[in-house]
């Protein structure tokens, strides 16, 4: 078994439960952890061996485009996403964070994280 992280993913998306939000749009940052084994493609050395990290790239980035309420509903979007992909994955956990969110005081970020 091995994992594999893209970590610190960032967009621009209109996610979250207030209206402001949903017009002005926020940054976020995504991180994800996958867990597959890894030993065919460190012997091969060939990309049609390991879960091509551009695809997952790509799927974050297409789910991130849709607006939600909440960030639990984006985070399982994505692994919903990646599961259906790759038959190979094991386990996933993903982090998201909103930067900047509006709760009245000066904070960096708030996060969820799942796990599946």
């Amino acid at each position: 078994m091995g994992f594999i992280h893209l970590e610190n993913m960032e967009f621009y998306a209109y996610h979250g439960h207030f209206i402001e939000e949903q017009t002005m749009g926020n940054k976020f940052r995504v991180s994800l952890t996958i867990k597959t084994d890894l030993e065919k493609p460190a012997n091969s050395d060939k990309l049609e061996d390991t879960i091509n990290y551009r695809i997952v790239y790509e799927i974050v980035k297409a789910e991130m485009k849709k607006k939600s309420h909440l960030l639990e509903n984006i985070g399982s979007r994505i692994i919903n996403a990646i599961y259906e992909k790759f038959s190979d994955v094991e386990s996933i956990t993903i982090k998201i964070s909103k930067l900047n969110p509006p709760m009245g005081g000066i904070m960096d970020c708030v996060s969820i994280t799942l796990t599946r």
